[in-house]
């Protein structure tokens, strides 16, 4: 879904230009088209059946409405475990990232909050289950950072929110495949390359405790 899709038509290569809206490809067209990869992935030429739905439209499908609501979930937890951080790190480097992962975050909530109501959808309340979620602190470790405090919480918090931007990157990338929204397209790819940013900042912070 990501990334401007290339017609190929002979000898000619057509771009989305600025001046008209793209046009989803047909799917009766014999063109083929290239849908460039992520960074680091190979561009691959899609069926005519394919590039039909490769482009994003501003139609939810229910994989965005799942990943909307999960992702509030998700979020939601970052954001109490990034609330920690000011009274209980040692390390004034993670309560700087708390703090960002914090700012980040609480906008991309109301965002996903605003978009659900849009599309008549549930927004998920504060105590909404989250079984099977990647990436999220159980009970049990959430209880366990709230208690600790100093170079303890520093490790605590690293290593729990590593595995929690990891799962929200899991996240996005299965509705990256298989959602249809523009809007979340965009949201997805923005948790993707901002959190993949912070697990490399948070690993470098993790193997100098």
């Amino acid at each position: 879904m990501r990334g401007a899709l290339i017609v190929v038509t002979g000898t000619v290569i057509a771009l989305s230009g600025c001046s008209s809206p793209p046009s989803a490809p047909r799917a009766d067209s014999t063109a083929p088209v290239i849908a460039p990869g992520r960074p680091g992935e190979q561009a691959r030429t899609l069926s005519p059946g394919e590039a039909a739905t490769a482009v994003p439209t501003p139609t939810a499908n229910a994989a965005d409405i799942t990943y909307v609501q999960d992702m509030i979930v998700h979020h939601r937890q970052a954001m109490d475990m990034a609330l920690l951080a000011p009274t209980r790190a040692a390390s004034a480097q993670l309560k700087s990232l708390a703090a960002r992962i914090k700012d980040a975050q609480g906008p991309e909530i109301q965002f996903m909050t605003t978009w659900l109501r849009e599309q008549q959808q549930k927004v998920p309340d504060h105590h909404a289950a989250h079984d099977g979620m990647p990436g999220m602190a159980t009970p049990e470790q959430m209880e366990a950072l709230k208690a600790a405090t100093g170079k303890e919480f520093d490790r605590m918090f690293l290593e729990l929110m590593i595995k929690h931007h990891l799962g929200a990157i899991t996240m996005s990338d299965r509705v990256l495949t298989s959602g249809s929204h523009m809007r979340v397209e965009e949201l997805a790819g923005d948790v993707s390359v901002t959190q993949t940013a912070e697990i490399r900042r948070m690993q470098q912070m993790l193997s100098a405790l």
